[in-house]
């Protein structure tokens, strides 16, 4: 008969304390999201409805400003006042989105170490560890104007793919972001397939997605999200000129399930 050593259960206890803490740690995520999610939900209703009274009031304005008098001060607070209301409700949506997405617990340090290669190895890539984040700049990653992938950029997606596929990575999910500049979309061409800045980070995410699952990469753990030009990392320069640091992909890499 084989007698199991003090140290032998103790080892198995520690696992099993580990594996049930990693669990419990995923489920709150999940739940924390979840609760998260739904709060983002109801306030971007809000902020629909908002801009839809906004406008509503900006024709009244319009209208009243050709009469002049009272009437056309009190429409010109009161688009100020929501236009305020606007700018402080698209600030907390984005932190709740941000909080949404940051919420990861570190990564392993096996897959720390192939993301931190990766980033030194290629200029477009930058990698934060401590939020599990892998940036890419669009301005090297996209034609301008385009959600088309430069051909510069493919062999990099296709390197982060390998790391994504590796065993460290397999456990978990991937939110693909895209962000813009606030430069208008001008050109007729592009507007007819990117209606607005937001459209155009959605496609750009879509398109390393596309990327991403030709490489390997089981589509059950991606996703994607684009925020436009709102949530700026810098500010944008003045007149519509924009800032190169705002037109980013962004790859959070996140617990399974979140």
């Amino acid at each position: 008969m084989r007698f199991v050593k003090l140290s032998e259960i103790l080892l198995a206890c520690t696992c099993i304390m580990l594996v049930t803490g990693c669990n419990t740690e995923s489920r709150d995520l999940r739940i924390q999201n979840n609760t998260q999610r739904q709060r983002i939900a109801q306030l971007d209703s809000e902020r629909q409805a908002a801009k839809l009274e906004l406008d509503q009031l900006k024709r009244q304005l319009e209208s009243a400003q050709e009469k002049g008098g009272i009437e056309a001060e009190s429409l010109q607070e009161k688009v100020a006042a929501l236009e305020e209301a606007l700018t402080k409700k698209n600030e907390l949506i984005a932190s709740m989105q941000e909080k949404l997405l940051y919420g990861s617990a570190p990564l392993p340090v096996e897959l720390t170490t192939k993301l931190e290669d990766l980033a030194k190895a290629n200029d477009m890539i930058t990698y934060d560890p401590s939020r599990g984040i892998v940036k890419f700049k669009s301005d090297l990653l996209f034609e301008k104007g385009s959600d088309k992938v430069a051909l510069s950029a493919v062999e990099a997606v296709k390197s982060l793919c390998d790391i994504l596929n590796s065993e460290e990575a397999k456990k978990f999910d991937v939110v693909i972001a895209g962000h813009t500049d606030d430069i208008p979309i001008e050109k007729p061409a592009t507007r007819a397939k990117h209606p607005s800045n937001w459209s155009l980070s959605a496609h750009r995410a879509i398109s390393v997605l596309d990327i991403m699952t030709d490489n390997k990469v089981v589509p059950e753990r991606l996703s994607v999200r684009g925020f436009g030009e709102y949530r700026p990392v810098e500010p944008n320069i003045a007149n519509k000129k924009g800032n190169p640091k705002n037109r980013r992909v962004e790859i959070y890499i996140v617990p399974e399930g979140t």
